[in-house]
């Protein structure tokens, strides 16, 4: 049985929604996995697993420093496993930006990471105006205003694509 760690850093959970749904899958196909936080996760947690998967959200147009400060730490042990990493933002949600070759995230983090992932997805994020902060809801707002997002900030907007997590995880399934 193989041991798969997720690691995973999110600011309103969506991009741990997507991970325990990555879980669900590579629990089916017969995997021993475990969900962790990336702020809290040690070398201890690479160390005795088959397969590394991290997921990071973006807020601002960035990954949060947490990201690169662990894969720059942790760089030579990920290398040694089978590993995939995505991205979780409301840009993905068009279609001309939904792949990690196209994603412009995604694109960001292979510049600015020497972590080279054997495995790469790009998911579309959620936005819950409700749930933000004054600053936030005002701040995505404007974002989605100019970029022709919904702005209604009653309103809870999700645009992941659930079959393309699947897929996701049935591709890191089949890394054996």
């Amino acid at each position: 049985m193989l041991n798969t760690v997720i690691l995973y850093s999110t600011v309103d959970g969506q991009t741990l929604a997507i991970c325990q749904k990555i879980k669900q899958i590579l629990v089916e196909q017969g995997e021993q996995v475990s969900v962790v936080n990336l702020a809290e996760a040690q070398a201890d947690d690479l160390a005795s697993v088959d397969k590394v998967v991290i997921g990071a959200s973006i807020r601002y147009g960035k990954h949060r420093p947490e990201l690169f400060k662990f894969v720059e730490q942790h760089k030579a042990l990920l290398d040694t496993k089978r590993n995939s990493f995505f991205s979780v933002n409301v840009v993905a949600r068009k279609p001309e930006k939904n792949t990690p070759e196209t994603n412009p995230y995604m694109q960001k983090f292979s510049n600015l990471s020497a972590w080279k992932p054997q495995l790469l997805g790009v998911f579309a994020g959620k936005i819950d105006y409700p749930r933000y902060r004054f600053f936030d809801k005002f701040m995505i707002r404007f974002i989605m205003w100019m970029t022709k997002g919904p702005t209604d900030t009653q309103g809870t907007f999700e645009f992941t694509d659930w079959g393309k997590v699947d897929d996701y995880a049935k591709q890191i399934a089949a890394q054996k």
